[in-house]
């Protein structure tokens, strides 16, 4: 397991893949952020990275399937699955390690955001809300693992790196925002819109971004994160 997760980092970096997606995640989150004057933090008037924390699911929703594209489809079409499989490794441990290594390189790409965190920090007038900003990069964490874990199964499911980028796409899209923009429609209204909106990640996500960690929506991203997986897995199984 270990070793699958190294060699992915390893071949994540040994290459300008791995620093270009660091880059261009750092790069657009700025633009945005600090250039774009319909966006900017600096004319917001409020020592706050709420605006960050709105823009960079939607970044992170093209770039960690742009990262794990490659992860399991080019294992199918290059033919070294086979290799794999002639190791002594269980399906789960090849889906474990690939994960990890997934999860490791994305604290490679949100970790040098807390320069904004610095930014702003030297720029208030007054102490920031340290709690609040804790528990939005928390919460934009599970959000990225969630994405890796989709991402990784629909790498799965098809030997076309290209393929699994625009189904992962289309699917962190569908489970983040899909649930929220189908609970707006009037025949939901009432209760079930509420429901309706809970089933996607959107909410939960906004939900521990205020700072407060709930149970239930700690619960609910694990519970992805382990159900993709699973499915991963099974996926694995059924190829060997």
């Amino acid at each position: 397991m270990w070793s699958i997760c190294k060699k992915e980092i390893n071949q994540f970096f040994s290459n300008l893949t791995g620093y270009i997606a660091i880059v261009l995640f750092l790069l657009i989150n700025g633009i945005f952020l600090f250039l774009l004057s319909e966006s900017s933090i600096l004319d917001f008037g409020y020592a706050s990275l709420d605006k960050f924390f709105e823009l960079a699911p939607w970044v992170l929703m093209f770039l960690v399937p742009a990262i794990t594209m490659r992860s399991i489809s080019e294992e199918f079409k290059t033919g070294t699955f086979e290799i794999l499989k002639t190791r002594p490794l269980t399906a789960s441990n090849i889906v474990i390690g690939k994960y990890l290594a997934v999860l490791i390189v994305l604290v490679f790409v949100i970790v040098p955001t807390f320069v904004y965190v610095i930014t702003i920090k030297s720029l208030a007038a007054v102490s920031i809300d340290s709690g609040g900003i804790t528990g939005s990069y928390f919460g934009l964490f599970l959000l990225a693992a969630v994405f890796a874990a989709i991402s990784l199964c629909c790498s799965s499911f098809t030997n076309n790196a290209v393929v699994a980028f625009l189904v992962s796409a289309f699917a962190c899209l569908l489970i983040y925002f899909g649930f929220n923009a189908l609970s707006k429609l009037s025949f939901l209204q009432g209760n079930l819109d509420y429901y309706t909106e809970m089933i996607g990640i959107d909410f939960h996500y906004r939900s521990i971004s205020r700072g407060v960690l709930d149970s239930r929506d700690l619960i609910y991203f694990l519970s992805l994160i382990i159900l993709f997986l699973l499915i991963t897995t099974k996926q694995l199984n059924k190829n060997k």
